[in-house]
């Protein structure tokens, strides 16, 4: 027993130090684009000082967790007029990462001007407004747009034309070509399917709160009624708020929401060590969480908006893929504990569930051993963030297989530690939001 305990404070330890402490997403840049006789000029609202830093925010959710931090605060301690001289002198430096053509003409860049925000506190994030244009050819009747891959996702609104096009461009990628008379506006299907994406990307692997959270349901009980009952209620409600937030009729400040989320993930991880099953008053108390968490959901489009034509199918689009993106979370999870889970219910696969996790367990480490680069690419996040976390809960399944014979071994060597984490890491989020 002293050794089970013993083993399982060291893996939870383990997933605790290698756990992000992530606190807020990085903001995309908004360029309003508009067409002036025979020259279109882009008017963006961006985050100056990540650029000026050279975060590269592909990679990254929270400016605190890159090199650069030190740089980026001392950037956001600048007066306005400081900020815009230093701009001025970065811009052939990030000109040359921007790309817009016509046809098979690439279109020189001028720098028109550039309005840093006022300087205020350093914790919180400064938006400045950059202006750039471009000629056109006589000849031009559309215009595509690419935006280097480190400078994060780029949202496009094209203004004063009918019909205007709104884009929604990944990091590193080119627009389709965007009809420089209007008319581009997708259909209503187009923008839903365009929009799942989005919800899902916000989720997996950004979403890191609301992930915890959903885990936090999923220790609970693994079984089904107490599940569905939970993540059936935390669906109606966010779906409520995300609706009336986005709608204008609901606004709550973003300091307010995003303790009270990380406090909520702290809740359901304390509730799951005392309770071994779904409490009376749990299911109100996640319904009201999942209020909550639609506000954090409602930040996301409020940072760069739904297109007026479109916008129940972008709603719509968006919270289908929250709800993918979920539901992929607990799929995931469900496979990574259902041999143990079968072995605590009384099948006779010990044998098999010790050679599988052992396997997972080398499986995890040697990918972070052997493909850190490769892999922080592919996930847009350091290979700790997943597979650390995934090799500490595959050792506690192993411990949960190996002391079978206990009662509830699976909650007391899985559940209950993996909640603990959880706990832990949603109590240091509010920490860090409310007083950091």
């Amino acid at each position: 027993m002293a050794f089970t305990k013993l083993l399982s404070s060291v893996v939870l330890l383990w997933m605790v130090s290698f756990s992000p402490a992530v606190a807020h997403e990085v903001l995309p840049a908004i360029a309003d684009m508009t067409r002036v006789d025979d020259r279109v000029t882009f008017d963006v609202e961006l985050n100056v000082e990540s650029f000026l830093a050279g975060i590269d925010l592909t990679e990254t959710r929270d400016t605190n967790d890159t090199p650069q931090a030190s740089d980026y605060d001392a950037l956001r301690g600048l007066s306005a007029e400081e900020l815009n001289t230093a701009f001025t002198a970065f811009w052939p430096d990030m000109a040359a990462n921007i790309q817009v053509m016509s046809g098979e003409d690439t279109l020189p860049l001028t720098f028109d001007e550039i309005h840093a925000g006022p300087a205020g506190d350093i914790e919180l994030v400064r938006t400045s407004e950059l202006v750039f244009s471009a000629q056109l050819p006589s000849d031009a009747q559309d215009i595509t747009v690419s935006w280097a891959k480190e400078f994060g996702t780029l949202i496009i609104r094209q203004m004063d034309v009918p019909n205007p096009a709104t884009l929604y461009v990944e990091a590193g990628a080119t627009t389709a070509p965007i009809a420089l008379a209007g008319g581009g506006e997708v259909s209503g299907w187009a923008t839903f399917m365009q929009y799942i994406p989005v919800g899902f990307d916000h989720i997996v692997p950004k979403g890191l709160d609301h992930i915890l959270f959903v885990l936090g349901l999923f220790f609970l009980s693994a079984q089904m009624r107490p599940l569905l009952t939970q993540v059936s209620l935390f669906t109606l409600a966010h779906t409520i708020t995300l609706a009336l937030a986005a709608l204008g009729y609901v606004s709550i400040p973003g300091s307010i929401v995003e303790p009270l989320i990380a406090a909520s993930i702290t809740y359901v991880a304390i509730e799951n060590i005392f309770f071994a099953r779904l409490s009376p008053w749990r299911p109100l108390i996640v319904f009201l969480f999942g209020l909550l968490h639609g506000l954090g959901f409602a930040s996301v489009l409020s940072e760069f908006g739904l297109p007026d034509a479109a916008f129940i199918p972008a709603l719509i689009g968006f919270n289908i893929g929250v709800e993918v993106g979920q539901i992929a979370v607990i799929a995931v999870m469900f496979l990574c504990v259902w041999q143990a889970l079968r072995v605590d219910e009384g099948k006779n696969e010990a044998q098999r569930g010790i050679i599988l996790y052992v396997a997972l367990m080398a499986l995890c480490a040697g990918v972070i051993w052997m493909s850190p680069e490769l892999l922080a690419v592919a996930l847009e996040t350091t290979p700790m963030t997943f597979f650390a976390p995934m090799l500490a809960l595959f050792g506690l399944c192993l411990i949960s297989v190996v002391m079978r014979n206990q009662i509830n071994a699976y909650r007391r060597m899985v559940s209950i530690p993996a909640s603990i984490f959880i706990g832990l890491v949603g109590a240091y989020w509010f920490v860090e939001r409310v007083f950091f």
